[in-house]
């Protein structure tokens, strides 16, 4: 008879995160969903997923010529016999200047294939690391009437955010999104566009109000989710 196994059932954790305004004053505490923000680390799935994801946006354009490739050598330099030198068919050999490439390299595609599932959890994983670390803050929508890099700095500044920072933001965000893309300490994204690297690259993950709140769970408006479907693998290549 054969045995029969069951799903291991991950024990998740408690997670905070503060809101804070635009002069950096905390708000609130919310409860953070522990599906996405609860799980515990696992260092070899992230690695091996954001390894994927580098290896993805590689080009793989690089290349070099063989001897078949480079032009002239047609003749031969010179006699086989009688000249006390090893003889020689091309001037195009790869041990001659000017000659073809022995082993070099050649276009490539260096993608991986990684099933969406482990995509996925990688970016559960990065997302309760920053949580666990107190990195992830939620700020009320600025209601800014144009934009202002100005206004964007004034904000991180009272806000304290002292490295990269990750400002998920929603597209009708559209003051907000021409303030910081100037900055370079900060990086834009979309709730959906979201993985593993753009989190564990930065040292807080930002989201507006509006880019964080999804459903409700257990009916608490106070607690909240991310309304995002992790990168595929086609779209990491991009």
């Amino acid at each position: 008879m054969a045995q029969i196994t069951f799903k291991k059932e991950v024990e998740l954790r408690s997670a905070q995160a503060e809101v804070k305004d635009f002069s950096g004053k905390v708000l609130e505490s919310v409860e953070l969903n522990p599906e996405l923000f609860g799980r515990p680390l696992n260092i070899h799935l992230m690695h091996q997923v954001v390894v994927a994801q580098l290896a993805a946006a590689r080009s793989g354009t690089q290349s070099t010529k063989t001897r078949a490739e480079v032009s002239g050598g047609g003749a031969k330099p010179f006699r086989q016999k009688g000249t006390g030198r090893a003889r020689q068919g091309s001037t195009r050999a790869p041990h001659y200047s000017g000659g073809g490439v022995a082993l070099g390299p050649k276009p490539r595609s260096y993608q991986q294939k990684t099933p969406r599932k482990m995509i996925q959890q990688a970016l559960f994983c990065a997302l309760s690391d920053r949580a666990e670390a107190n990195r992830i803050v939620v700020i009320e929508d600025p209601k800014w009437e144009k934009p202002s890099t100005k206004s964007a700095m004034e904000l991180l500044k009272n806000c304290g955010f002292d490295g990269h920072v990750l400002l998920v933001v929603e597209p009708e965000d559209e003051n907000l999104i021409l303030s910081f893309r100037n900055v370079p300490e900060v990086s834009l994204a979309f709730p959906w566009h979201l993985n593993a690297y753009s989190v564990l690259v930065n040292d807080y993950i930002v989201f507006t109000r509006s880019a964080m709140i999804g459903e409700e769970i257990d009916d608490t408006p106070s607690q909240l989710t991310v309304s995002a479907a992790p990168m595929s693998s086609d779209e990491e290549a991009e």
